[in-house]
């Protein structure tokens, strides 16, 4: 098999699936990362669709079932902590059956990478800053200062993708931004808790989200809107803390107790609830996988499932390929592209209603999740989001044509 060897850029959930795929297929991937270790924290995702049955050919599933949080549903409160809507159980299982899971976003690339069994070379705490291709191969040179010569390259950096701007140029030309910024931390011993619950309060064009954890943490997630992105260095943490107080000051229920252990936290996620589009992803011997091309956003709540979906789509046709790159990328664009660009209408369309910006919006979608466990009505208001138009091919059994 030619073009064996490759460099994958990111250690996130589409990085690792990529790279145990490539590795399971005879190829020799290098994973590098610019954090010193796998990224802990972060925020809570629901798990389904194509992503999970990706886990599921991987044999996560029993790892996953273990980390996975228990969720009995969503209750929406007012300023009193009085109940004024909410989804249960019921209404998820009707849209997505029992193959669903709500994860740490952290533990399911952790399991994933565990997955690797040490048996992919991983670079921690340096990054790419120049790549130069030609027919032979793509030179690599590392922010430390030493190069590398690989086949391929992958780019799997997420929204801010390093490799994305060396190939293609500036964040700027493929981010559609929809109007949100989103914050997540974590605290321990919080007073207020509900078990297995995620309890939301809204307020015009804010929403705060908490839920307790396993080993009694509690997790909140800060949503609000903004008119244009804001210039805040991507990465102070002390400038975005300062934007959540402001933004939050005043605006009721438990938010000044969530502000008050704001100042304690020191891992903070803080980015704008955005999109990327492109009309390509590939150029030559590289190409990006997951949100490095193609975030449907944090709001759309796939993100993760659809990065494991892209990077077993990328190995599965680089190996039926015996690694033509260029007929790989073909065909995983090809595949991909269309369900990539229906999510991302669908999530949009969504991302309207998850922070209402008026009191009748927010009352008119307290009242949709309180119908929603009609089973007919959950479909309506949530069928596009959760439906795959996707079948996945069985990759892992198909032998390479002679």
């Amino acid at each position: 098999m030619k073009n064996r060897k490759v460099l994958i850029v990111g250690t996130g959930i589409a990085g690792t699936t990529l790279a145990y795929w490539l590795n399971r297929y005879g190829f020799e991937p290098t994973l590098i990362e610019r954090a010193e270790q796998l990224r802990t924290g972060g925020y809570v995702i629901d798990f389904w669709g194509l992503g999970y049955d990706v886990a599921e050919k991987m044999g996560l599933l029993p790892a996953l079932k273990e980390v996975a949080l228990p969720v009995d549903g969503l209750k929406i409160v007012d300023e009193r902590g009085k109940r004024r809507g909410g989804i249960g159980p019921r209404a998820i299982r009707s849209m997505l059956g029992r193959r669903y899971l709500s994860i740490l976003r952290s533990d399911l690339a952790k399991e994933i990478y565990g997955a690797l069994g040490g048996g992919v070379r991983t670079i921690f705490g340096d990054t790419v800053t120049r790549l130069q291709q030609d027919e032979a191969g793509v030179l690599v040179e590392y922010r430390s200062g030493h190069s590398e010569r690989f086949d391929l390259v992958f780019g799997a950096g997420g929204l801010h993708s390093p490799i994305r701007n060396l190939l293609f140029g500036a964040e700027s030309s493929f981010e559609k931004f929809l109007g949100y910024y989103a914050a997540s931390f974590a605290v321990d011993d919080y007073p207020h808790q509900d078990p297995h619950v995620f309890v939301s309060y809204s307020v015009p064009s804010k929403q705060v989200t908490r839920y307790t954890l396993k080993d009694g943490r509690t997790v909140f997630l800060f949503v609000f809107t903004a008119r244009e992105k804001l210039s805040i260095p991507h990465g102070n943490a002390q400038a975005q803390k300062q934007v959540l107080k402001d933004e939050f000051a005043g605006v009721g229920w438990e938010c000044p107790d969530m502000l008050r252990r704001l100042e304690e936290n020191t891992e903070i996620y803080f980015d704008a609830v955005s999109q990327i589009r492109m009309e390509k992803w590939s150029r030559n011997r590289s190409t990006l996988v997951g949100d490095a091309c193609a975030c449907p956003s944090l709001l759309a709540g796939q993100g993760s499932a659809l990065a494991m979906a892209g990077a077993y789509i990328l190995a599965g046709e680089l190996m039926l390929a015996e690694g033509n790159f260029q007929v790989a990328f073909a065909n995983y664009e090809r595949s991909l592209h269309p369900v990539i660009e229906s999510k991302q209408r669908a999530a949009q369309k969504f991302a309207k209603s998850f922070a209402p910006q008026t009191h009748a919006g927010i009352f008119l979608r307290n009242q949709v999740t309180r119908l929603m466990s009609i089973p007919f009505v959950a479909d309506l208001a949530m069928g596009r989001m959760f439906k795959d138009s996707l079948s996945l091919p069985p990759y892992e059994s198909i032998q390479p044509s002679a």
